[in-house]
């Protein structure tokens, strides 16, 4: 995502007019992780105002390996803020610093597989009232925006978003479960898409978001396409400035029920090359499903909490794998 082919103003921090598509979607996520206290988690908040719904999902990894999450679609009628079902989200200073907060119920996963089950889990799991408040302080300059022709490829492809920004940072905050909180001071990452958008249209991806405390990280994605053709992407953030990457190569160690559990990333920039070692600490197996034409299309949408090993440094953050289900099969898997 080179900057002389993305346009990015101040001003798409803001909303943006809807397209005229029922997919549309505009969406924000920020993710954020205590290093010391090994507690964190993320939110994601997608306005479907052509649908008239959002997408609301709370994510938190506690530090005894329980999950305290919540995903629902509350109703909205306008594409004028982020704020619906006690989630909400501001924008402080434009490309500088954001806000994000919660206040609501959260379902606790004593078992994270449990949420392979997740009619079955909502319906009996115990649940808490949760406040998490998140302010994201950039660390580093804004990757992405608006491509600046018809043809350039946006990260994720022009039928899950038109624009898309990221950008690494300092988190701050509390997450309160309960009776139990946390004050997060720790490190984190956000981005901020528009267009068209359904979770299907991924064949499959594997993307990494790392941190390390002296301010570097990363964010690495693969991504392939039903016709086998693959784009590798992303940047190495080194001393607050951004390395776009030249190639990445990804070896994935996979759980008896085909999920990811380990990973080794072998990147190149212009300036440096590295190997990466990725541990998934917590694994959130979620699914997506979406009825098109009178057929069930479905997602899997695996979400881990991460370690990440670099030149004898660990950091701390997520990694996404993201694919199609066909046949009651992962369509990436096992690569």
């Amino acid at each position: 995502m080179k900057d002389d082919v993305f346009l990015m103003r101040p001003e798409d921090e803001y909303m943006h007019a809807p397209d005229a598509v029922s997919s549309f979607n505009e969406s924000v996520y920020m993710n954020g992780f205590d290093f010391k206290q090994r507690v964190g988690g993320w939110m994601r908040l997608g306005n479907r105002v052509n649908e008239g719904r959002a997408e609301l999902s709370v994510c938190l990894y506690l530090p005894d390996g329980r999950i305290a999450c919540q995903f629902q679609r509350p109703g909205i009628s306008h594409n004028d803020a982020f704020d619906a079902g006690g989630l909400s989200y501001d924008v402080v200073e434009p490309l500088s610093q954001t806000r994000m907060q919660y206040d609501g119920e959260v379902i606790i996963v004593e078992n994270p597989d449990d949420l392979r089950e997740p009619q079955k889990l909502f319906a009996h799991a115990p649940r808490l009232p949760a406040e998490v408040r998140f302010t994201h302080s950039a660390s580093s300059p804004v990757h992405g925006g608006e491509p600046q022709d018809d043809v350039t490829p946006t990260m994720y492809g022009r039928d899950f978003s038109r624009g898309h920004f990221n950008q690494h940072g300092k988190v701050d905050g509390v997450i309160r479960v309960g009776d139990e909180s946390w004050q997060i001071d720790g490190r984190g990452w956000r981005d901020h898409s528009w267009g068209p958008r359904y979770w299907q249209a991924i064949h499959y991806y594997r993307l990494f978001i790392g941190n390390f405390e002296n301010g570097d990280g990363f964010m690495l994605l693969r991504i392939t396409d039903n016709k086998g053709e693959t784009r590798r992407l992303g940047v190495m953030l080194v001393d607050g400035d951004y390395e776009e990457i030249t190639d990445l190569n990804i070896h994935t160690e996979w759980t008896d029920q085909q999920d990811p559990e380990r990973a080794t990333l072998g990147v190149a920039t212009a300036r440096r090359r590295a190997v990466i070692q990725s541990e998934i600490l917590s694994l959130a197996p979620l699914r997506n499903r979406r009825p098109v034409e009178g057929e069930v299309l479905v997602s899997r949408i695996a979400e881990g909490y991460s370690r990440f090993t670099w030149d004898g440094r660990e950091g701390f953050g997520m990694t996404e794998y993201i694919e199609r289900m066909i046949d009651g099969k992962p369509v990436g898997y096992p690569l």
